[in-house]
């Protein structure tokens, strides 16, 4: 069995010592279980539903951060970009570039995040199917990208809900060798909460393992200590207390 891949951090970066409790637990599943989780959060959260909503802190101090983590944890990072001029500094520390999913069809976001040399994680559009992603790969691709992995995270048909085609999964695995499972934020309701989107955290498990059964080669958890008092997502993240065994249940052969 090939070697899964696991994305895990909180949404966005709250505080320093907020990474370092999460990048600590990441770091003993790595141990344990020999396995390379690669720590998310972002620093910018630049499409939350409210004007009034938390954002983070920031680029400069936010990639001051992730630094931080790499070099104490030894964890490989991820965050993602939101305009073209972030995609250079991002690269200079993280390993792993994110383009958002509305903002998979951006042009001059691939093209830029492609560029740093690091792999560029697209997320599949609400609105676009498996097969669409085609075209965002081979924007990534010619633009020098030496790998590029799609995410699935569920469609959105308006009503403040998502709904997973698993089938999103093989069909992109033939554009790809690396298909991840947005575990977390395919159980959002998006807008759903009055000025907030919400979620439904107690199917994160049955995502992972239904995304197992269609192949997907790795699996992205938005965790946090305490989700209700989370600044973003925490609706729909996984308390940190449970990664573990929701690792292990996708482990299982």
């Amino acid at each position: 069995m090939s070697k899964q891949i696991f994305i895990a951090g909180p949404c966005v970066i709250e505080s320093a010592a907020l990474l370092d409790e999460v990048a600590q637990e990441l770091a003993r599943l790595n141990k344990r279980y020999a396995i390379d989780i690669i720590f998310k959060s972002s620093f910018d959260k630049a499409n939350r539903t409210s004007l009034r909503s938390f954002r983070g802190p920031g680029l400069e101090r936010g990639l001051q951060l992730l630094a931080d983590i790499k070099e104490r944890y030894g964890l490989r990072v991820l965050t993602d970009i939101h305009e073209s001029w972030q995609a250079a500094p991002v690269g200079e520390v993280c390993d792993v570039l994110q383009i958002p999913a509305f903002l998979c069809r951006q042009t001059d976001l691939l093209v830029a995040a492609a560029k740093t040399g690091r792999v560029v994680n697209i997320k599949k559009a609400q609105f676009l199917s498996g097969k669409d992603m085609r075209y965002p790969v081979e924007k990534a691709l010619e633009s020098g990208a030496r790998e590029v992995w799609l995410t699935e995270r569920g469609n959105c048909f308006g009503y403040n809900n998502l709904v997973v085609d698993f089938r999103n999964i093989p069909d992109m695995l033939d554009i790809v060798p690396t298909v991840i499972m947005d575990c977390t934020h395919s159980v959002q309701r998006p807008g759903g909460g009055d000025g907030s989107t919400t979620g439904d955290r107690r199917f994160v498990p049955s995502m992972a393992l239904a995304a197992k059964a269609f192949g997907a080669t790795g699996y992205f958890f938005e965790v946090h200590p305490t989700p209700d008092s989370a600044k973003s997502d925490g609706p729909n993240m996984l308390p940190l207390a449970q990664l573990e065994e929701v690792i292990v249940s996708i482990m299982k052969k």
